[in-house]
């Protein structure tokens, strides 16, 4: 097991539960309005938004890098009564899900032990997955909490929508963007501390 694959093992097997179970807001409100079809989750965690999708009548491939995660969001699949979702082991650096999607999913896709350009490339291998007319929704953080004073990683990049959106390389006249916003949200801190946090959105649409 190489060292991402054990950083994420262990950032899971450290709690019984890492994330709340539902479905990311921002994910709901970008594809609730979408006819379901075929779905590709990439970093499915603990599968909220997978079992998500299932219950809206999409067909998921689910896929994560940490057996520990993909095992109990398979659990917790099961427990909701969400059936028919593929779940996959991926490192995305090293290999990707066959098949071409109507939606393609990376919800706050950030890794502290990613390589340079690691990300950008399995973005633009989300892009490449995406089937005529279908949709790749990307979101993400767009820096830390205001009440966060000491942050975890000083150095982290938050890339911007346009940032996102350039290193996708998508083909001219191919694609629309639909949505690139920076959205605003009230975040309280763990203490109860007031605070607001930022996140990125970014769709685009395949021409049919």
């Amino acid at each position: 097991m190489d060292s991402t694959q054990q950083f994420w093992e262990d950032f899971y097997r450290d709690k019984d539960q890492v994330w709340s179970g539902k479905a990311n807001p921002i994910l709901v409100a970008e594809v609730a309005s979408l006819a379901p079809g075929t779905a590709l989750d990439l970093g499915c965690g603990e599968g909220g938004d997978a079992i998500w999708l299932t219950q809206q009548g999409w067909c998921v491939t689910a896929v994560d890098i940490s057996d520990v995660a993909l095992k109990r969001a398979a659990g917790h699949a099961a427990e909701a009564g969400a059936e028919g979702i593929v779940w996959e082991r991926h490192d995305l650096a090293k290999s990707f899900p066959e098949g071409r999607f109507d939606l393609v999913s990376a919800q706050f896709f950030h890794s502290p032990v990613a390589e340079d350009g690691e990300r950008d490339k399995a973005l633009r291998r989300a892009a490449e997955a995406v089937a005529p007319g279908g949709v790749l929704m990307v979101a993400g953080h767009a820096g830390w909490p205001t009440w966060m004073e000491e942050p975890p990683h000083e150095d982290f990049h938050f890339p911007t929508p346009a940032e996102v959106l350039e290193t996708l390389e998508l083909a001219d006249g191919e694609w629309t963007v639909e949505r690139q916003e920076l959205i605003t949200r009230d975040f309280p801190g763990p203490e109860g501390q007031q605070g607001t946090r930022s996140d990125n959105v970014l769709r685009v649409r395949r021409s049919a």
